[in-house]
């Protein structure tokens, strides 16, 4: 039966290819009234961070235009171009947004594509925790208490939990979308897909798996569920 139903979405809001991914998921909550929940994968958190130089700039130039042409997503590469000790480090994002899971909710997966869309396409590093109180704007939540999260051992360790629990579910690459159903798990998809492609099939599986539910497994046309 469908009432413990859920997708599992596990990426990074420093992952090219999380960011290219992010319209699908925005259109998976229009379609679906399936919760999603979010899970920080871990890219180069902390001690797996990496200082930024000519031959990794090269790289990730590569894989963001790759993104650029598969998704349409927009890109500033101006952080390509830095060579002032700045490291790739995904800690800082990847508690910002548990420590949004743990506020609210609901707003975690909506928070995840703004840091994305705040670092790729408009170029603010958000490893440098200053920059969050402007990145609530919009958000429902108290800003002193999101910031005294953000700095927390208990966030970083929920963070990193995460990146555990990512682990256990055999997920090493990001994004990665998996369907769970009480206790039994599926991978939807490993890697990037369009809407295009992935929701007419996601959609039919759901139609032949879950018969008896029927239409309370997606949204009325024209809402937002």
């Amino acid at each position: 039966m469908a009432q413990d139903l859920e997708f599992i979405y596990v990426g990074d809001p420093m992952c090219s290819w999380c960011w290219g991914f992010a319209p699908v998921l925005d259109r998976m909550a229009e379609v679906y009234e399936i919760p999603i929940r979010v899970i920080v994968g871990g890219l180069r958190p902390g001690p797996e961070s990496e200082e930024i130089d000519d031959q990794m700039a090269l790289t990730l130039a590569h894989h963001w235009e790759q993104v650029a042409h598969a998704s349409g997503q927009p890109f500033d590469h101006a952080f390509l171009n830095r060579r002032d000790g700045w490291r790739y480090d995904t800690e800082v994002p990847a508690i910002a947004v548990v420590a949004m899971r743990e506020l609210r909710s609901e707003d975690t997966l909506r928070f995840h594509s703004r840091l994305q869309r705040a670092f790729y396409a408009e170029g603010i590093d958000i490893t440098d925790p200053t920059v969050y109180p402007a990145l609530l704007d919009g958000f429902d939540i108290d800003a002193d208490k999101f910031m005294e999260l953000l700095g927390s051992e208990e966030m970083t360790a929920m963070a990193w939990k995460d990146f555990s629990e990512a682990r256990s579910l055999g997920i090493a690459g990001f994004p990665t979308l998996v369907v769970r159903d009480g206790e039994e798990y599926g991978i939807v998809t490993r890697g990037y897909l369009s809407a295009d492609r992935l929701l007419p099939t996601l959609s039919d599986w759901l139609l032949t798996k879950y018969t008896e539910a029927g239409d309370t497994l997606f949204c009325e046309p024209g809402t937002v569920c």
